[in-house]
């Protein structure tokens, strides 16, 4: 897929196209809450920390999954008819019939990965699998996210169009992590959609138009400073700072709308104390499923942290309790670190991973194949 096709390292490509960076995301899911009607308002804290932590698990997961990539963005301005009428199909089927599954997804299909996750977000509360729900729902603020950040709706997404190259994390990344404390918002009341598709299409279409407005801000702040600058970042804010936090408003509102949403539609479900599983409960350390499992040479760990300076420690333990190899023992700061472990010589068989903090721990079941 395109996106993936640059010649960057990895590691610099995945920043570059995370769509307003773990602050934003985390911001964006965690003032969702805000926004929760009484009626819901038993999602919160529990729940709704679990919203929060994981707000950029869709983007771990793009080194992991290569389909994952272009459910952030859709280079929208590529589609014909966008530039005729001002807008494009909603039915997925419809849209590929036209142009084809290939150039559907070069240009990324991330209206349809938003309406997919709020299904099965509303499949979850449904069944009241609270625990699903709010991963389903962590991904649901990722994309909404992804769909309020212009540049994750254009083909010129890092200004290789406008000799702009770098845009894309200059804005959405370096600029919000600096001027995140000035990035503070009103809460609105969620309210039921109506038109779930019609409501993801019409706000991308609302927030496409300000891709020039970000462009122009950045050729504004390079008059002001060489790139990468306090002169330049202060520019680029005094320039950017109003709409951008317009857009993040509204994808927490967006967010909320329709997570109340998705409630409705299942039948307005209660949660009770106990919904959440003991993990999620604490907030403070998780550990994500491994992957891949099972296993032969290595495994991928997930550590999601919420606080700064935690105490961590994850250990292997075989099938009859001992101890195999301690895999980190470290103090770490707030985010979701992934850590590669080499099982070497070790056995095939089932083994478990412990993760520890303090008096608490939490562990995850894998297996080790020849």
């Amino acid at each position: 897929m395109k996106k993936l096709l640059f010649p960057f390292p990895l590691v610099l490509l995945w920043l570059m196209l995370s769509g307003w960076g773990s602050v934003g995301h985390k911001k964006i899911n965690q003032n969702m809450a805000s926004c929760l009607p009484s009626p819901i308002a038993f999602l919160k804290p529990a729940w709704t920390n679990v919203v929060t932590n994981n707000a950029s698990q869709a983007d771990y997961r793009k080194n992991q999954d290569p389909n994952e990539s272009p459910r952030h963005y859709i280079d929208i301005d590529n589609y014909p008819e966008f530039l005729l009428s001002g807008s494009i199909a909603q039915v997925y089927d419809s849209v590929v019939s036209r142009h084809g599954s290939s150039f559907v997804i070069d240009q990324g299909i991330l209206p349809w990965a938003t309406l997919a996750t709020f299904d099965s977000l509303k499949a979850c509360f449904t069944r009241q699998d609270w625990n699903k729900s709010a991963l389903f729902a962590a991904d649901l603020g990722h994309y909404v996210g992804d769909g309020h950040m212009p540049l994750h709706i254009t083909k010129n997404y890092d200004g290789q169009y406008t000799g702009q190259s770098g845009v894309h994390s200059r804005y959405e990344t370096t600029m919000v992590s600096r001027f995140t404390s000035q990035i503070v918002y009103p809460a609105d009341s969620a309210q039921v959609i109506q038109d779930v598709a019609g409501y993801v299409f019409n706000y991308l279409y609302f927030d496409y138009k300000y891709v020039d407005s970000v462009l122009l801000a950045d050729s504004y702040a390079k008059t002001v400073g060489s790139v990468g600058s306090d002169a330049y970042y202060q520019a680029l804010w005094a320039r950017s700072g109003n709409f951008t936090i317009l857009m993040m408003r509204n994808a927490s509102d967006a967010l909320a709308n329709l997570i109340y949403t998705a409630w409705v539609e299942a039948g307005s479900p209660r949660m009770y104390p106990n919904g959440i599983d003991e993990q999620d409960k604490t907030g403070q350390v998780g550990l994500l499923p491994v992957f891949p499992n099972p296993a032969k040479k290595s495994v991928n760990f997930q550590l999601s942290v919420t606080m700064n300076n935690t105490p961590v420690e994850l250990a292997i333990y075989d099938s009859s309790g001992n101890i195999r190899d301690t895999v980190l023992s470290a103090t770490m700061q707030e985010g979701v670190h992934s850590v590669k472990w080499d099982a070497g010589t070790m056995e095939p068989g089932v083994y478990l991973c412990v993760l520890k903090s303090g008096s608490y721990s939490v562990s995850r079941k894998f297996v080790l194949i020849p």
